[in-house]
């Protein structure tokens, strides 16, 4: 598979992608395959200033998160990789490999917003992060996270149509291979819950997903509006632990099996995450 061109790829599955297509207008949004279990990973940006210091670089990330913390995923922040050609990418997944370690998804940032007023900046959108999805697919990742966030004032409606055209078209690209293109809630349009359920509603595909952050004023609520189209949950450690147990209570009892990426920040928020998630997630009391 390593040696598979992405033409060569994309001809094999072209089957595949056109039964995508004619699913997405049809079908429900619903879990993918491979939500079948909860797992812990870590979200390489809890652990930022570490690798800003010097002290680690993403090719070390899946030895620091068995050895330093025993858990099963990472998941990646593209600006952090150093420079992803292919036998960077083939090292990288050899050290998951060895590690035991699943690669989840990438986090993209800094590659443009897909409801951006300008037709011409959402089409580069589109465009800047096909490499991401090519890199998720050669890596093993489920997912691309994307953001939706336009820096300029965009009206609800307007915001929605371009949205669901950017990623109607970037679909195109990443369901035949397999990939999964999620909205994380990181500001602007994205940070209003009901935008991003019409927003899945719209576009409707299988392969479009959310991925709520349970952070703000209230993430009780947020959670509880977008978890029936989540196929990630970026978990943080709350105010108190009955505010956590709440919320992790929420995602089981809504029906949602994956990983919990932990952003809680530093080594002892990753830790204190990590215990609670094994007490109220896989507790048998």
């Amino acid at each position: 598979m390593e040696n598979l061109t992405r033409r060569d790829f994309l001809n094999t599955t072209l089957a595949v992608g056109a039964s995508v297509a004619g699913l997405s207008a049809a079908t429900k949004v619903k879990a993918t395959p491979y939500m079948v279990k909860d797992d812990i990973s870590i979200a390489q940006w809890a652990l930022v200033k570490e690798i800003r210091e010097g002290k680690w670089k993403t090719l070390d990330f899946p030895r620091i998160a068995r050895e330093v913390f025993d858990i099963n995923g990472i998941e990646f922040v593209n600006t952090l990789f150093e420079v992803p050609t292919y036998l960077y990418l083939k090292k990288l997944k050899k050290n998951a490999e060895n590690y035991g370690v699943t690669m989840v998804l990438i986090m993209v940032d800094d590659e443009g917003e897909p409801a951006h007023p300008d037709k011409a900046e959402r089409k580069q959108m589109v465009i800047n992060h096909r490499k991401w999805v090519d890199i998720a697919h050669f890596l093993g990742c489920h997912s691309v996270r994307t953001n939706c966030r336009p820096y300029v004032p965009v009206s609800f409606e307007d915001g929605l149509k371009w949205a669901a055209d950017s990623y109607s078209e970037l679909l195109e690209y990443a369901a035949p291979a397999g990939i999964n293109i999620v909205i994380e809630n990181h500001g602007s349009l994205s940070n209003d819950p009901d935008f991003l359920v019409a927003l899945a509603k719209k576009i409707n595909n299988r392969y479009f997903g959310l991925y709520p952050d349970m952070k703000g004023k209230d993430p009780y609520t947020f959670v509880k509006k977008t978890i029936p189209y989540a196929t990630g949950i970026s978990y943080r450690n709350q105010a108190t632990e009955a505010e956590t147990a709440r919320l992790i209570k929420l995602c089981r009892d809504s029906g949602y099996r994956g990983f919990y990426g932990i952003e809680s920040s530093g080594r002892d928020g990753i830790k204190l995450g990590k215990k609670l998630l094994e007490k109220y997630l896989f507790s048998k009391e």
